[in-house]
């Protein structure tokens, strides 16, 4: 049986969670299925500061600020500078082979079975939460959980971005020597 959750008695909370958790959805859908990309990336940064609102929820304020600044603030005008300088136009839009798009839908198919598998197998938390007592709020403490024991994540954020950075730069020197 299905269970309809009763707003009618739902607390200040849960009305900011789900009234957040629905503009994170349909602006990550806009994001993906907007034709403009100054567009999606606008709807991206709603997306993003709708994902600090949920953090603020949990109170964790560091967090939610850092995330409005590296990736609303930096990340999205990097993006924003880089479709800038590829001059997306519609009429000069070259077409990808089939082979291109059959190679993302493989790949999209592979990573929804990978997410799928882990949600079905994921086993949820039972009993009481147990408590260390250390305050992550606090940025030495922080920083201490983020550089020793995630730091092979962190530094896979950071070539991530390096990568990107340096595709950005190879594409935009592509392009002014194809104009020449």
């Amino acid at each position: 049986m299905i269970h309809i959750p009763d707003f009618a008695h739902a607390t200040t909370v849960q009305v900011i969670f789900c009234f957040l958790a629905f503009i994170t959805v349909i602006t990550a859908f806009l994001t993906i299925f907007s034709r403009n990309p100054i567009h999606s990336a606008i709807y991206l940064v709603i997306c993003f500061f709708s994902i600090a609102g949920h953090y603020l929820l949990l109170n964790s304020q560091f967090l939610a600020v850092v995330h409005i600044i590296v990736y609303s603030g930096a990340i999205m005008i990097l993006f924003l500078f880089t479709i800038m300088l590829m001059n997306l136009n519609e009429q000069r839009e070259v077409h990808r082979p089939r082979i291109t798009r059959l190679g993302a839908i493989v790949s999209f198919c592979l990573i929804l079975i990978v997410l799928i598998t882990l949600f079905i197998n994921s086993k949820p938390i039972v009993g009481e939460y147990d408590s260390t007592g250390e305050d992550f709020q606090s940025i030495k403490v922080l920083g201490k959980i983020l550089l020793n024991e995630y730091m092979v994540p962190f530094e896979f954020a950071s070539i991530l971005l390096l990568v990107a950075m340096i595709g950005t730069v190879l594409l935009s020197k592509k392009e002014k020597l194809n104009n020449k």
